[in-house]
């Protein structure tokens, strides 16, 4: 998929961004002694001693800035902290946040980001511990970019890329909620129903999660950017499996459905920022399941799937009253969702 020129899609997931990612920035790929960029997972893991460093960072450009349930900065501080869980690492060691200011942007609404993101960072007991601030011209960027870097140790890392046929695919909860939170407030819809983003910080759900199944967890992704779709089609890419997901059992909220049908867009491939999808081996997914529905971040959680030997690198979609290829998103529908 070549392109001359950057589009939005390019930053929304899905095979677009990957494909700019593979033809322009794996140029910077380094041997490492661990996972590096060449994995394209959520992170980099190096070996320090007998155990992980895990290395991630996000930038975020959310708009609006505040949004139903949420707004940049417990964005930046969530996404870092789970981008860290989801490679095994719950215990942040400590997190940078650099800010890029556009002139004129409200004293009062800097303010209040500042505040959600230490209340965020509280939660996840991930403490801020150095960063940066520029600001630019009036009209050289739109309000404000947030970019956060996350390191934690991990005693074993979790890879996206772990799935063999016979495992289960679990989702930590209802999805969609993120993406159409943000879609109904930046385009003033008027649907009924009160949709609010999911954004949280899972490294205490992700925590139970490893307690429970510990080395039969196999696999862990949080499906932000071209949501439940792009996810289960890198997983069973780099996996080399299939994976049959069973569109009944994945959890979705009603306003969230209502919204989506208006709207004419699959809640499949709709952005998320605090659920996980997570990959266990057959005789763990009762205790894996159980450990999430009794954490409250995950009581909606449910097994939505199973990874087979039939055709590798693709998703089947099975209705319940047929199975059809589900396609893998271009792009997230909502460019600037994170």
């Amino acid at each position: 998929m070549s392109f001359e020129k950057v589009a939005l899609k390019h930053g929304a997931g899905g095979r677009a961004m990957r494909a700019l990612i593979e033809d322009v920035f794996l140029g910077l790929a380094s041997p490492v002694d661990g996972i590096g960029l060449s994995a394209l997972d959520d992170g980099a893991a190096l070996r320090v001693g007998d155990r992980w460093l895990v290395v991630t960072t996000d930038s975020h450009v959310v708009h609006p800035i505040f949004f139903p349930g949420g707004d940049i900065g417990r964005l930046a501080i969530s996404g870092t902290v789970n981008d860290l869980a989801m490679m095994g690492a719950t215990e942040p060691l400590a997190l940078t946040c650099a800010v890029i200011l556009e002139e004129g942007f409200p004293r009062a609404d800097l303010e209040r980001v500042r505040d959600s993101m230490l209340a965020a960072s509280r939660e996840a007991n991930a403490p801020i511990v150095t960063g940066d601030t520029k600001v630019m011209g009036k009209g050289e960027l739109d309000g404000m970019v947030v970019n956060t870097t996350g390191v934690a140790f991990a005693d074993r890392v979790v890879t996206d890329a772990g799935l063999r046929p016979g495992d289960r695919i679990l989702v930590t909860g209802s999805i969609g909620d993120h993406g159409m939170a943000v879609m109904m407030r930046r385009h003033q819809l008027g649907l009924e129903g009160d949709v609010r983003s999911d954004v949280a910080p899972l490294n205490g759900l992700v925590r139970e999660v490893l307690r429970a199944g510990r080395e039969d967890v196999v696999a862990m992704k949080d499906p932000t950017r071209g949501g439940l779709a792009s996810v289960l089609h890198e997983m069973a890419g780099k996996a080399r499996v299939g994976i049959l997901l069973s569109e009944p059992a994945v959890p979705v909220n009603p306003e969230v459905r209502a919204a989506c049908e208006v709207l004419g867009i699959d809640p499949l491939v709709v952005a998320n920022e605090g659920k996980a999808v997570i990959g266990v081996r057959p005789g763990a997914a009762d205790r894996v399941l159980e450990a999430l529905r009794s954490h409250p971040l995950g009581r909606r959680a449910a097994v939505v799937g199973t990874a087979i030997s039939d055709r590798p690198g693709q998703v089947i979609l099975d209705t319940g009253l047929g199975r059809r290829l589900l396609a893998e998103p271009d792009g997230e529908p909502l460019p600037r969702i994170c």
